[in-house]
């Protein structure tokens, strides 16, 4: 092990000479290989300068580019489009209450009226914004009222979205579409991804039980039980839990 050497020291044999001058000798190469080293680093970084500049100005302008695109494209994008949003969406909560004039309503609400953008123009003219995503979910379900089944499963699969309850029901609306299609298999399939989804008091007993009865249909009944006794223990006081008991029975016959 190399040891302490005060300055002016002089060595008390040959021997301790020798020895001071072997690690004078190899602390000397270590430096000169440093040395050597540096120097290549250095001619490496000369000789690629250009690249580097290139590719470190690449990288900033594409960060710069991203907050400019943000702030001045982005967010205008989104608060005008969820400013469009509001009018057909007005049209849509109205054909929800008013049984007579509902079918005209919902097509004020897909196509706009009056100069104001309906659904389809704001997924058109907004794509990549939220508001054209939620233009999606309320064309589906317009489509879904209308009848029109292929056109609300094309919308409603389009739409996505981690909340609770409007992720759960566009993937009930796409069951309900296969359902009124007289695809059962595929109504159950979305009717038990509504339920994985995410449990609540609303959406969780409404495709619990819309499930349970294509199950029962399809003659899978133990599957069917499942559904009904999870309302029965764990949405007692929902409206699917009346009569909750009737349906056990039958998955037992």
């Amino acid at each position: 092990m190399a040891t302490y050497k005060k300055r002016g020291y002089k060595p008390k044999s040959k021997a301790e000479e020798a020895s001071l001058h072997d690690e004078n000798s190899t602390t000397a190469e270590v430096f000169q290989t440093l040395d050597q080293s540096a120097s290549k680093t250095e001619a490496w970084v000369q000789k690629n300068q250009n690249y580097i500049l290139g590719a470190i100005g690449a990288i900033a302008l594409g960060v710069l580019g991203y907050l400019g695109y943000n702030e001045f494209i982005q967010k205008p994008k989104e608060a005008s489009a969820a400013n469009e949003l509001f009018y057909p969406q007005q049209y849509f909560d109205q054909a929800l209450t008013d049984e007579v004039a509902k079918d005209s309503l919902f097509g004020l609400a897909l196509n706009g009226a009056e100069g104001k953008y309906g659904f389809l123009d704001i997924i058109e003219e907004y794509k990549g914004t939220k508001a054209a995503n939620l233009a999606k979910y309320s064309a589906g379900m317009t489509y879904l009222n209308l009848q029109q089944y292929d056109e609300a499963i094309a919308h409603l699969e389009g739409f996505s979205s981690d909340d609770a309850v409007l992720g759960a029901m566009a993937k009930g609306g796409i069951g309900d579409a296969f359902s009124q299609l007289n695809q059962p298999d595929d109504a159950l399939d979305y009717y038990e991804k509504a339920i994985a989804h995410s449990s609540n008091d609303y959406t969780t007993p409404r495709f619990l039980y819309k499930a349970g009865v294509v199950a029962l249909d399809l003659g899978q009944k133990e599957k069917a039980q499942t559904f009904f006794q999870r309302i029965k223990d764990e949405f007692a006081a929902s409206q699917e839990a009346n009569g909750i008991d009737v349906l056990i029975g039958l998955t037992n016959n």
